[in-house]
């Protein structure tokens, strides 16, 4: 084993603990707590979820990851299928994408109409202050990576045989429309960041440093007995609140 790899084991098995007593506070104080996580397709999101999850209650942890919706939900209320899978009192609950598929995928690849997709963008900062009026607290996470990582990370599924499941009919589209994910995501950024509800980029072209720095991230912004901050100093280039300068630089 690497001293890379040692040391990242060693740093990981810290924040589990954290993780642990996180949770722990959460379930005692009963409270809402959802983690949110875009990003490009093969970002490592499915992976970052199961680094988060992997010593929690699962009782008290859900893991919410979005499909295509059934004719049925198709033609409801957008965030209707949504709803039921937010958290109740005392549980943490992580969406491996969201309603923002509207603006992401389903923009890109047509499956919206553009009167649905500006419908969305009126909606969704009202919908997410009702959701933190109602005691949820949201954390919004977005998996960034280059293209050269991605061509990799895609190629990878293609013929790694423990992978094969992640393969979808929008990999190859996530390639040949990299620039026009980007301009989607770049407009999400600018409509729905909000003092209230804002998005944390988080460069994940290492996966071992995206999960070590997200994870204090969000611990260091929690409240939670026993807390040690010592072992929760988050990379600032890694992980970082959204502005406009992201845009220019990315």
């Amino acid at each position: 084993m690497s001293k890379d790899k040692d040391e990242y084991k060693r740093e990981l098995y810290k924040l589990w603990v954290e993780l642990v007593k996180f949770q722990n506070t959460l379930i005692k104080k009963e409270e809402k707590v959802l983690i949110i996580l875009e990003g490009r397709d093969s970002a490592g999101k499915d992976g970052m979820i199961r680094t988060i999850t992997r010593h929690l209650s699962p009782r008290e942890t859900r893991i919410f990851a979005v499909s295509k919706p059934t004719d049925k939900e198709a033609k409801e209320w957008y965030f209707q299928r949504f709803v039921p899978h937010l958290p109740a009192p005392s549980e943490f609950v992580l969406f491996n994408r969201s309603w923002y598929n509207r603006s992401g995928v389903e923009r890109v690849m047509g499956f919206c109409t553009k009167k649905e997709y500006e419908q969305f963008f009126e909606d969704v900062v009202y919908f997410e202050n009702l959701l933190i009026n109602a005691g949820i607290k949201m954390f919004k996470y977005y998996l960034d990576i280059d293209k050269k990582e991605q061509e990799k990370r895609l190629k990878s599924r293609k013929t790694d045989p423990l992978k094969q499941w992640k393969e979808s009919p929008v990999d190859d589209a996530a390639l040949k429309h990299f620039d026009d994910y980007t301009k989607a995501r770049d407009e999400m950024f600018e409509r729905t960041h909000t003092p209230r509800s804002p998005w944390i980029i988080v460069k994940a072209n290492d996966k071992h440093k995206a999960r070590l720095n997200l994870i204090k991230h969000f611990l260091l912004n929690n409240d939670y007995k026993d807390k040690n901050e010592k072992v929760l100093n988050f990379d600032p280039n890694i992980v970082f609140m959204y502005t406009k300068s992201f845009l220019s630089n990315s």
